[in-house]
């Protein structure tokens, strides 16, 4: 982790609601912001030998660094030899490990119950001569296609299934293979999860979701400890220039220092939610890892500190989904999750994912829980009528 990281005074034993308020800080200097603002610079004043950190704007940039010292800290407190890199969306932060880090003839193994874009992903891998094999989160199924394999990519928890999968076992089965582990930690957020001590390479998110939390940044970063495989994954952004903008970064970076405090309201609001749910009659197939009696529970009581903010259930047919959809006043119909406003959505719409008809995604925001929960109840009544 870089010297300004650690120039922030985080103790390696804080809690993450005063590492959230602190993290990626700078040195305090009289009279100026505790976080500087933007940087806006296509290039840098740069007399003689190119030595300095910053030199042109899609190599580096400040307000970058803040933003990924931050990122860092909350991924992987106290630990050394991590490095983040901030990308312009979670899809370009996914691109930038699977196409740095394989080449023709690897072998690549996906969930094949993962973000609806892993497939485009896939036909692109195969494209280029890398052989692609999927199996589902649940059950470590992804542990009998190791063989031969580069790279290990898991989702956990998957969205939108929510299935969870043992990270350090699936790691260390990897590693024994000479395979590379990523692990998308964008449900569970860094705060849930921190797939780097579970023994992952990287750990990969959106921050477009319940890290930066408000629904109005594009962002992905990735966070990881192999030295050579960064620099990598560095050379791919700026060959690609997949970038952030320096405002993106700079209200990404603002936004974290509530993190813990959304966090912790979104999933206590979302358990208090799904065990609601439980009582209907009408809702089959919940998903929450946080529910003691989910499928998901054991392992993710092992491997994660918190259960996330979205709860997954099945209506009966595709009309009483988007009646229910229709009748909720708080919460709107949206295709994004983590935000501070509760979203849901029939899944269905899209295709690409393997749920019914009747199948809803809803990300639990940070409305009094009172309220949400009675809105959904009465939004499932008005649309059984």
């Amino acid at each position: 982790m870089s010297d300004s990281a650690a120039a922030g005074g985080i103790g390696r034993d804080a809690g993450d609601g005063t590492r959230a308020v602190r993290a990626g800080l700078p040195e305090p200097v009289k009279y100026e912001p505790t976080l500087p603002g933007p940087v806006f610079a296509a290039h840098f004043h740069l007399p003689g030998e190119a030595t300095g950190p910053y030199k042109y704007g899609r190599d580096e940039n400040p307000t970058w660094t803040h933003l990924e010292n931050a990122i860092g800290e909350l991924e992987a407190p106290g630990q050394d030899g991590v490095e983040t890199l901030v990308f312009a969306s979670g899809m370009a932060a996914i691109s930038s490990v699977l196409f740095s880090q394989l080449r023709a003839g690897d072998v690549a193994v996906l969930p094949d119950d993962g973000y609806q874009v892993l497939p485009l992903l896939r036909e692109q891998l195969t494209a280029f001569g890398i052989e692609v094999r999927t199996a589902p989160t649940g059950g470590d199924a992804q542990f009998d296609l190791l063989d031969g394999a580069k790279l290990l990519w898991m989702e956990t928890p998957s969205n939108p299934g929510l299935d969870v999968c043992d990270v350090r076992r699936l790691a260390e089965a990897a590693h024994a293979r000479g395979a590379l582990v990523a692990v998308d930690n964008t449900l569970a957020s860094p705060l849930g999860q921190r797939p780097l001590e579970l023994g992952a390479d990287f750990a990969v998110a959106s921050g477009t979701k319940q890290l930066t939390g408000h629904g109005d940044v594009l962002l992905g970063y990735v966070a990881g400890t192999d030295a050579s495989a960064m620099a990598a994954i560095r050379r791919w952004r700026k060959v690609v220039g997949a970038i952030p903008g320096p405002m993106e970064a700079w209200l990404a970076h603002r936004s974290i220092a509530t993190l813990q405090l959304r966090v912790d309201r979104q999933n206590a609001t979302a358990l208090t939610l799904a065990q609601a749910l439980r009582e209907r009659a009408d809702v089959t197939g919940l998903r929450y890892p946080g529910l003691p009696d989910d499928p998901s529970y054991k392992i993710a009581s092992q491997q994660m500190r918190r259960y996330g903010c979205v709860v997954s259930f099945t209506l009966p047919t595709r009309t009483r989904a988007e009646r229910f959809l229709d009748a909720l006043r708080l919460v709107d119909d949206a295709t994004s999750f983590g935000g501070v406003r509760s979203t849901a959505e029939r899944r269905g719409r899209w295709g690409g994912d393997a749920v019914p008809e009747g199948f809803v995604r809803l990300s639990v925001g940070a409305e009094d829980p009172e309220d949400l929960v009675a809105d959904v109840l009465r939004a499932l009544d008005e649309s059984a009528r």
